[in-house]
C-alpha cells in the first residue's frame, strides 16, 4: 500500500469552506478497490446541511501517477463556488454583454490561463481606448436583452435580476420585469448547473464556456448577433467557429432541459410589482402549491421557528422587512432555505421574502417581492395562517384573502421602526427603490 493512503481507510475526512455567509460540507470516503494495484475511491458532497446526493465513482491506478492524480483534483482550490451561483452567473453574463473576453466566466481562478486572461484584459483595454470604443457603445439596450437571454439558458442566479437592472440603470436604460418574462417564454434552458444540477463551471469551460451557450442560441436567432463587444469584434464575429464540446453539459438548442428559461417573474396581489424565482432549481411537485403563510418579521425568526420544527410540509414561510428599505440592503435568505432543506422540506415548503437569496439556493424560494413590506407592499399585510397559492408556470402568486380584508388590514398597518436610524445606511434606505428596478438610489 502507498504510504499516502495507509492510514486512509475507513476514515472520513471532512473539508469546509465559507462564502458570503453560507456553508459547503464535503466529504470524502475512501474505500479500496478489490482488484490489485487500483484504487477504488467513492466521493460523496454535501452542501449547505443537505442529505448526499452527489455520488461520484472513479478508479485511480495505484501508482505514483494516480496518487499525483487524486491529490490534485479531488478537492477544489480557491476561487468563487463552483456552481452557477452568483459570483459565477455575473462573471458569465459579463461575457454575454460583451463586456468580458472569452472564457472569462468560466475559467478557474488557479489555472494559469486565468492570468492570461488579466493580461489579455488589460492589453484589450488599451486597444478600446485607442479605438474610443467606451463601455456604453458596448452595453446597449440589445445587449442586456442578449444577457437576460444567456442568463435563461445558462440558469443563473436570481441576483441577476437586481444587478442587471441596477447597471442597465447606469447606462440610462431601464430593464422591466415584464420583458424578463418575455425572453424567458422563448428561451430554452440549455444548462442545469448547481443549484440545479449535478455540474459545475469547470464542466462548462470544458465544454465551451459562455460563447459555446451563445452558439447553440444563435442557432434559433435569440441573439442579436450585430453587437460590438469588448474583443472589438462583433457577436457574430467572436462566435465564428465556436462548437458545443459536451451536449450532455449544454444541451443542445433542439433538445433543452425545457422550453423555458430558468428565472420566472411572477405576479399577483402579494407582489403587483413582481417577484423572482429559479424555476429551474423547484422540484416538479412544487411547481404549483398552495398553503398557509407562517409569518415572521426577520430571517432571524424564521431560522428558529424552522429549527425549532415549527415548520411542516405544505406551509408557506413568508420572511418580511428584508427588502433594499426594510434591511436595509437587502441580505441574502441563505440561512433559511438551507435550514428548510436540512429539515428535508425542500419539496413539500415555499419560501416567500422582501429579501434576496444566494445563487446557491435552490427549492420554491421566490425573493425579491415588490414592493417590499417597509414601502407598504401587501407582504406587510399577510397574516399566519393566510392561504397563499403559488403557480409558476402561470407566473402568478396570490394571496387568498379579499380586497376588503386587505383594505381593513393596510389603514391598521404601521411600518416598524428602521432598524437603522443613522449613517450612511439611513440615507440609503431613504432613497433606495424596491427590488424590481434593481433596489436603485432615487
Amino acid at each position: 500500500m502507498h504510504p499516502q493512503f495507509a492510514e486512509l481507510t475507513p476514515r472520513w475526512f471532512k473539508r469546509a469552506f465559507v462564502y458570503t455567509g453560507s456553508i459547503g460540507d464535503f466529504r470524502y470516503r475512501f474505500d479500496m478497490g478489490k482488484e490489485k494495484g487500483v484504487l477504488h475511491t467513492a466521493v460523496y458532497s454535501v452542501y449547505c446541511y443537505e442529505a448526499a446526493q452527489d455520488r461520484q465513482e472513479r478508479d485511480f491506478p495505484w501508482d505514483e501517477a494516480g496518487v499525483e492524480d487524486y491529490t490534485e483534483n479531488a478537492c477544489p482550490s480557491c476561487g468563487s463556488c463552483s456552481g452557477m451561483y452568483t459570483a459565477n452567473s455575473m462573471n458569465c453574463l459579463t461575457e454575454a454583454i460583451g463586456m468580458g473576453l472569452r472564457g472569462n466566466g468560466t475559467i478557474p481562478a488557479v489555472w494559469s490561463a486565468r492570468l492570461r486572461l488579466a493580461k489579455h484584459a488589460g492589453m484589450q483595454i488599451m486597444e478600446l481606448v485607442e479605438r474610443d470604443i467606451r463601455p456604453r457603445d458596448i452595453m446597449t439596450e440589445a445587449a442586456f436583452h442578449n444577457a437576460e437571454t444567456i442568463d435563461m439558458a445558462l440558469g443563473c442566479s436570481t441576483n441577476t435580476m437586481l444587478h442587471l437592472p441596477a447597471i442597465a440603470h447606469e447606462c440610462g436604460i431601464e430593464l422591466s420585469f415584464d420583458m424578463a418574462n418575455e425572453i424567458s417564454q422563448k428561451t430554452p434552458n440549455l444548462c442545469h448547473l448547481a443549484p440545479a444540477g449535478n455540474t459545475y463551471m469547470e464542466d462548462l469551460e470544458r465544454a465551451g464556456g459562455v460563447y459555446a451557450v451563445m452558439a447553440e442560441l444563435s442557432k434559433a436567432g435569440l441573439l442579436d448577433t450585430g453587437l460590438m463587444t469588448c474583443t472589438g469584434k462583433t457577436v457574430a464575429e467572436n462566435l465564428a467557429g465556436v462548437v458545443n464540446r459536451d451536449p450532455e453539459i449544454i444541451r443542445p438548442i433542439e433538445a433543452p432541459y425545457s422550453k423555458t428559461g430558468g428565472i420566472a417573474v411572477l405576479k399577483g396581489n402579494l407582489a403587483p410589482d413582481g417577484c423572482v424565482v429559479k424555476q429551474s432549481a423547484v422540484a416538479p411537485e412544487m411547481m404549483v402549491h398552495e398553503g398557509p403563510a407562517r409569518v415572521f418579521d426577520s430571517e432571524e425568526d424564521a431560522i428558529q421557528a424552522i429549527y425549532a420544527g415549527r415548520i411542516v410540509a405544505g406551509d408557506v414561510v413568508v420572511i418580511r422587512y428584508e427588502g433594499p428599505k426594510g434591511g436595509p440592503g437587502m441580505r441574502e435568505m441563505l440561512n433559511p432555505t438551507s435550514a428548510i432543506a436540512g429539515m428535508g422540506l425542500d419539496k413539500d415548503v415555499a419560501l416567500i421574502t422582501d429579501g434576496r437569496f444566494s445563487g446557491a439556493t435552490r427549492g420554491a424560494s421566490i425573493g425579491h417581492v415588490s414592493p417590499e413590506a417597509a414601502s407598504g407592499g401587501p407582504i406587510g399585510l399577510v397574516e399566519e395562517g393566510d392561504l397563499i397559492a403559488i403557480d409558476i408556470p402561470a407566473h402568478s402568486i396570490t394571496l387568498k384573502v379579499s380586497d376588503e380584508e386587505l383594505e381593513v388590514r393596510r389603514a391598521k398597518w404601521v411600518c416598524p421602526e428602521p432598524k437603522i436610524r443613522t449613517g450612511y445606511l439611513a440615507r440609503y434606505a431613504k432613497m433606495v427603490s424596491s427590488a424590481d428596478r434593481g433596489a436603485i438610489l432615487e
